[in-house]
This record gives C-alpha cells, structure tokens and sequence, in this order.
C-alpha cells in the first residue's frame, strides 16, 4: 500500500512538472504577442485558481500576463473564439478530456483582416468586450455573405415554421362568439376586416358603427364561420337581414329657409359605387322638409367635390377616383394590362366580400377617358406643357425621329365615329398629315412606290403587304429629344415614307434645333435637299445638322461613319440618336391592347401614357441630368488615361496624334477619283455586307425567340455572304497579288482591310483610327460636360419661371385683378384655383430644392449615389458603363 501510494506522488509530482513546463514554453512565446496588445492591464491572479509560476530566470525578462484557470487547472477565455486551436489532453485528475490552448498554433493562423468594413465589424463586435476579467457569452452567428448560402438558410426556416403558420391559419377561421369589443356584455356578431385592433361586434354595435361605414368588409360569424356580408346586410336576432345603405356625400346643412329639425333624410335612388375592393349597391341620399315640401337631390356636381366621378350625367354608376388614379398607375407600370383585366380583378374583390354585381368596361373606359380629359383642361389653366422639355427650352441640341410599326391597329377593331378627346394634342392630325404628304409629293413629282420617298429602302416603302390587309393605323411616327420627352407623333398610312419626319421636322422647327437624328439619314437627307429645291419654305430644315444614330453608324463603312456618325459630330457630345427606342420600348407594351382599340380609343389612351410619361421624365430630371455630369467626367478621366497610355506605347507626341485625326477626316472626305472610282466602291460595298452579316450573327439570338425568326435571319446571312463572295472574287481581280484577301479571314473578329495597312506612310490607316476615336471620345466628352451644364441652366430657369408665373397667377386672383370669366370659374371655382396654384407651387419649390442639391454637389466634385432615386422609366442609354 505504501508503494502504491509512493508511486501516486510520484506521477502527480512529475504531472506538475509537466504543466509547469508547458505553461512556461506557452508565455514565452505570448510574452511577444501580448506586449503588441496597446491598452491591455495586466490583470491579478485569482484566489480560487491554481497561481500561474513564472518563466525561470534563464527566460528574457518581459511583462507576463496571469490566466484564468478553473477549479481543475483548466484554461478560462474571456470570449470564446470558434477559430481558436486548442489541443485536447486527458487529465488525470478528472478522467475527463479537457482542451488546453496550443499558442503556437493560435498565432501563426491569426490573420488581419481583409477590408476595412471587415476591421471596423471586428472592432463593433469586441466594443462590448469585458476587459475584466469576467466570461461574457459568444457572439451570435454572423450571415453568410453567400447569396445561395442564405437563401438556403432562408427557405430552411421557412419549412421548419410551416407546419406553424398552418395551424394558425387554420385557427384564424375559428368563428367561435367571443364578446363585443365595443360594449363589452353582448356576443358578437360580426367581424370588421377595417376596425382593427378590435374587429368583433354585437348586432348593434355593428349598425351604429358602419351606418356610416358602408365601404368596410364585415363577415358574420352566427353560422360557425366567417360569412362575408355586403353593407346592405345585417344581423338581427341571430339571423341576417337586409337592409339600407347610403352613399357617403357630404349634404347641405339646410334646403330652405324653414327650421333644421324639419328635414328628413331618405333613400333615393340605387347606384353602383365602385372602389378599389369592387362594386357596391348602395342609395343616393335624399333631403325632403316636412315642412316646405322642398326637396334636395345629389347631382354631378356633388360627387366631383366627394371624389367620385359619374359614369354618366344621368349616372346609375359611380366611381371613386381612387380607381381612376390605381388604373392609370398600373398602366404605366405594366402598360400591357388591358382595362378588361383589371376590372376582372375588381369583380374578384367584389365576390371576395360576399357582394354581386359586374362592372362593365365600356363605362369604365369612358369615364375614365373624361376624368383624364377634365384634368387636362386644369393643367391648361394652370399653364402646363406636357410636351416641352424644361432642359431642351428655349433651344434644343438634338431631335430624334423614328418609326415604331407595332402601333398597328385592326381595321375591324371597335369601330366608332366619336371624336378623340386628344385629338391633335400628342398625335398629329390625320387630315393635317395628309395634306402635308399631298404637297410634298405634288410639288416633287412624287411616283408612287418609286422615286426619292421611299423606293428600296424596305422599311420606307409606301406600300406594304400589311397596308392591304386587315391594318389601318400601320404605326406611329414619334419625335423626341434627347432626355427621352415626347415631342410630338403621327399615324403612319403608307410605310415610313420620308414625308412623315419631315412634317416632323417642319413642325418642331419653330424652336432652334442643331441636330435632326434619324436611323436613316444619310438616305433621308439627300431626299430632304432634293424636297427643299421644290418647296423654298422648307429650306430653314435644312440649318440643321444631320445626325446617324451611333447604332446605325455601326452598320455602315467607316467612312459613312465618320461622315454621319453623332460619335464623330463636332458639338453633339454624348447624343446617340437612339434616344427614341427607349420611349419605343414603352409605348410598344401599350400596343397589345391599343391594336384592338377604336381610333379616339387608341389616339388618347397613348396621349394618356405619352404625358404620364413625360411627367415622371420631369420629376426625375435633376437627378438625370446629374448623372449624365457626373458620368461624363468619371469617362472623360479614363479617356485621358487612355490617350496617355497610347501615346507612350506609340512614343508620339500629342501633335503627331492631332494629325492622325486630319488624315482620317480628310480620308473619309475625300472624293473618289475616276480611276479608282470602281475600286473605291467595291471596297465600300465589302465593309458593310461584312458589318451586316457581322451584326445579325450577334443578334441572333437576341432579336427573336423563335425558329422561324431565326431561320429568316440565317437565310438572309447566307445571302449576303453569297454576295460577299462575288465582291471579293471582283475585288481579287482588281488589286495586285500581294493585297488580294482571303474570304474566310475577313469575317474574323479583328478585320484589318488591305488599304487600311500602311502604303508609304509609317503609321497604318488601322493605328490612326484608334487614335481618331480616342481623341473623338474626349472631344465629345468635353462637349458633352458643357451641355449638361447649359441644360442644368435651362431646367433651372425653367423651374424659376414656372414658379413666379404660379406666383403671380396666385396674386393676380388674391387681389381680384383677374376676372373670373376668363376661365370661366365661378367665386368658388377662383378660390379652388388659388389653393390649387399654391399647392403646385409648393411641388415646384420642392423641386427646385432637389434639383440645387443634386447640381450643387455634382459640380463641385461629390460623388452621388444615385441609385436610390433612380426609376425605370428614365434609363437613359449613355448612363451605363459599357
């Protein structure tokens, strides 16, 4: 007994030793890391752990930090790091594992942060360290920053709470009476979706409440569940009943001269009140006094002040403007939703809460179409343009003009004789139109289907297999600036003759203009000088610029691309031309229902989306007009880092590239002499079938999203490399040996043309061009900072004037300078008026304040983040970073 228990002190002396070892190899090398740690207070060691022995003598002498042990000597962290290494030893006092820190192991794994987000995380996250030294409970664990990672953990969650939100959806059916929150003694009866927090009532609670809430969605709970009930409907004596609803109005206080007391309110006549949750039956009020005789009705204008809008004069059915506002929203936000679909989404709502009835589209329409028509008229007297850019006033850089034939319609669609309410405010008119096109073509001996207006051109030809057919509008002509505002349009008959923009083009004439883009100009413009020598009024359209859309540009030889190109236009800065697809791509979402619309139909409803439009171009003006600033600084700074680069890797001097760009202008100026005028021509005829067949492969796939498209655009590639194939071959025959081209090579990404290689010169056509488009782009970049800043002065001025012209309308009618039959407005009207031109000028002001911020900071060099203000409806096409 006395050896075991000799052996035992043994072990346990030598176990000492061991720890006492690994204790001191752990603070030496912790002595270093610790020392590193500013702020850090040694703390004291505690009575009721084992004390920590100090490094021997031999050890360097350095401050030593005291650890925590518990009661079984075991190492005690103030916060618990998942990422710290620890080594798991058998302790043979306990029997039990227990883990020790391995230090080497916890200091060559530490690594710095990545980021400073990452670094200013870490530091939050130990704010609330406890320096003490007290043990403070882990940190909850952080989100992955892995999208698919927390979708999954999401979805997860989702599954494992289902079974819970099923049995509380089920429970939420239970129609068990509870008592009347109102009164607190009767069982209730009913329950209001709309009296939230306490939704139940008794029987009569229910009628005193929602007499005058005929518009809440109430459900009966007598039958064991929730029964959905019209307002026309009641509980009496545990049973439902029917009973009288009247349409909110606000009455006059008295009819006649006779006492309060004697008027009597009764039930007139029934309508259909539709509001966003459907339609309801509900009766006009009616005042009678028992004394007099004397009778009150409620007429039109009595709904107008309560915000309902009659169907008719003689109106059976009413609609809250609510409606009117919620349609035309949803129109722009998916402008394809037909008006049958969202009332089918009203009659839903209606069946929802327990109520009957259809609403029918034609009224609704019609209605509609007047409210908007009434609104119009108010915007008129208060001096609104809808169709005039705030920036674009009272000059204008750049118009684009261009086709969109999906604004086709049936000629069996919906045929009326009724005049447009719009007619001739967006959409030119018709007769107008025509008689523009007759001149033209009188006055220039115009042969149908031939000659200067249209001919070849596919997409310009007068005649087309549509125009026979079953369509009568083929399409619109629109007109816009280069912010995107709608400017003007007209209804296209005959193809997309040329006549259409230049009656365009003569009507928008009346303001300056620089630049007239259009996606076929340079076809369009030798037809315009031919027009201009036959009618000499017409000859100011010519002052302006001509103008290829950059797209187009790219599908033409690099001579036609220098000439026509906006890219390449001295003053036009970062105009594309192609600002008018944007508005293309919205108003083509409406041409699904206006196709099958009648003509009035169809010309106002795309006013309609043409002004609200505009509108939301105009509120969001300042935040774009910023961008397109502070974008065109940002890319001019990298073009000026690229020239910079290319001219020390070229090793020339700014002087030497300056003449690059005169030898490619005068390159692409240069007449074609007679004895290389074949030559000249075959070369040009290769580079744009190669660009055509070049930009169809690309757009492929993204064109069309059938076989049949597909298969149309494949024939049309075999072609023109058919005809590619006989260029080349009469090309090869004209040129020596050594610069004939080899069929395949040139529909390689990188074509390098022979007479693009140098002939003579030390720099090739192919080096100059680089550079020409280098100095090209900082050019228009430098023109285009200049732009915006005019067209930040020209919104500012705008919105100054729009103000005082508010103003002084205001005080002109405070002060009873203005008479009212100027518009004809009654007293009352004059004094809705003033408060209606004191509300806008508050809207003006409010604008006026976000656009000097926005210009303000982007001027003086503050980057924006302008993503949180952006919508999409003005996704200017320069302001992406390709």
């Amino acid at each position: 007994m006395s050896d075991y228990s000799n052996l035992e002190q043994v072990l346990n002396e030598l176990d000492e030793l061991v720890e006492h070892s690994k204790l001191n190899y752990e603070l030496q090398i912790l002595d270093d890391f610790i020392n590193k740690m500013p702020g850090e207070q040694e703390a004291g060691p505690s009575t009721s752990h084992q004390p920590v022995q100090k490094a021997p003598p031999s050890t360097s002498h350095q401050p030593v930090r005291w650890l925590k042990r518990d009661s079984e000597g075991n190492v005690v962290y103030d916060r618990p790091r998942s990422s710290r290494n620890q080594t798991a030893t058998y302790s043979r006092k306990t029997g039990a594992h227990t883990r020790m820190l391995d230090s080497s192991v916890e200091i060559t794994n530490y690594c710095p942060p990545d980021t400073v987000e990452t670094f200013l995380e870490e530091l939050n996250h130990s704010q609330g360290d406890d320096l003490d030294d007290q043990e403070t409970a882990p940190a909850p664990p952080r989100a992955s920053s892995d999208w698919s990672t927390r979708k999954s953990l999401l979805s997860e969650r989702w599954e494992k709470e289902r079974p819970c939100l099923v049995n509380t959806m089920v429970a939420q059916q239970n129609a068990t009476t509870p008592i009347c929150q109102q009164c607190g003694s009767s069982p209730a009866a009913v329950r209001c979706r709309d009296c939230r927090p306490q939704p139940f009532f008794c029987a009569d609670c229910d009628v005193s409440i929602h007499r005058n809430h005929v518009f809440h969605n109430r459900d009966a709970t007598i039958a064991g569940f929730f029964q959905p009930l019209p307002p026309t409907t009641c509980v009496v004596e545990r049973a439902l009943s029917q009973c009288v609803c009247i349409v909110p109005l606000e009455m006059p206080e008295k009819i006649c001269s006779c006492s309060p007391g004697s008027l009597s309110i009764n039930t007139g006549k029934v309508v259909a009140v539709v509001t966003m949750n459907g339609r309801y039956d509900l009766s006009m009020p009616e005042m009678k006094c028992e004394a007099c005789k004397a009778t009150w009705s409620a007429g039109v204008d009595d709904l107008v002040r309560n915000d309902y809008w009659p169907a008719t004069l003689h109106f059976s059915t009413v609609y809250a403007t609510d409606v009117f506002c919620s349609y035309e929203e949803l129109k722009m936000a998916a402008p394809g939703l037909s008006c049958q679909a969202f009332l089918r989404m009203l009659d839903q709502r209606t069946v929802r809460f327990g109520r009957t009835g259809k609403i029918t589209a034609d009224s609704f329409r019609k209605s509609f179409l007047e409210w908007e028509a009434v609104r119009f008229e108010v915007d008129k007297i208060c001096r609104e343009e809808h169709f005039v850019c705030p920036a674009c006033t009272p000059d204008m850089l750049a118009v684009s003009v261009d086709g969109n034939r999906k604004h086709y319609r049936f000629k069996n669609a919906a045929r009326s004789e009724e005049q447009a309410l719009f007619d001739g405010i967006f959409i030119a008119k018709d007769d107008e139109v025509e008689r523009f096109v007759d001149y033209i073509h009188s006055t220039t001996n115009h042969v149908s289907g031939r000659g200067v207006c249209g001919g070849e051109w596919s997409a310009a030809r007068e005649t087309s297999t549509r125009s026979s057919s079953k369509i009568d509008e083929e399409g619109l002509e629109l007109a816009v600036c280069r912010h995107g505002v709608f400017l003007g349009a007209l209804n296209m008959f005959r193809g997309e003759i040329y006549a259409y923009p230049l009656y365009l083009q003569n009507k928008l004439a009346n303001k300056p203009i620089s630049f007239f883009a259009m996606d076929v100009t340079c076809k369009y413009w030798p037809y315009l000088n031919k027009v201009a020598k036959s009618c000499p009024e017409l000859q100011h359209l010519l002052s302006m610029k001509p103008f290829l859309s950059v797209f187009h540009a790219k599908a033409h030889d690099f001579k036609c691309e220098v000439k026509w190109s906006g890219a390449y236009q001295q003053g036009a800065g970062l105009t594309l031309g192609e600002e008018v697809e944007q508005c293309n791509a919205f108003l083509s979402r409406i041409a699904v229902t206006t196709k099958h619309m009648s003509k009035a139909g169809r010309t106002d409803m795309l006013t309609l989306m043409a002004m609200r439009w505009n509108q939301q171009k105009f509120n969001n003006l300042a935040t774009s007009l910023a961008c397109r600033y502070q974008k065109a600084t940002k890319r001019l700074e990298s073009q000026l880092q690229d020239l910079e680069s290319m001219r020390i890797q070229l090793a020339v001097t700014q002087d030497e590239v300056e003449g690059w760009v005169t030898d490619i202008k005068e390159w692409a100026e240069a007449t074609t002499s007679k004895n290389n005028a074949d030559l000249d021509a075959v070369t040009s005829r290769m580079e744009v079938l190669v660009a055509s067949i070049k930009r169809r492969s690309q757009r492929l796939y993204k064109d069309t999203d059938g076989s049949k498209g597909r298969a149309r655009i494949r024939r049309k590639i075999r072609e023109d490399k058919a005809i590619l194939s006989s260029v080349v071959e009469k090309y090869n025959s004209m040129v020596p040996d050594t610069e004939r081209i080899v069929f395949d090579s040139i529909l390689s990404d990188e074509t390098v043309w022979p007479w693009q290689l140098s002939h003579g010169d030390a720099v090739d056509l192919k080096t100059k061009r680089k550079a020409f488009d280098v100095v090209m782009a900082i050019r228009r970049l430098e023109e285009e900072k200049k732009i915006v800043l005019s067209e930040m002065a020209k919104h500012w001025k705008s919105l100054s004037t729009r103000a005082d012209t508010l103003k002084e309308m205001s005080c002109q009618l405070s002060s009873e300078a203005l008479e009212s039959e100027l518009w004809a407005l009654n007293e009352e009207g004059i004094k809705g008026f003033l408060s209606l031109t004191l509300r806008k000028k508050q809207e003006v002001t409010r604008m006026m304040k976000h656009a000097r911020d926005c210009y303000s900071q982007v001027l003086t060099g503050t980057s924006m983040d302008f993503q949180n203000d952006w919508d999409g409806y003005d996704s200017d096409s320069e302001l992406s970073d390709n």
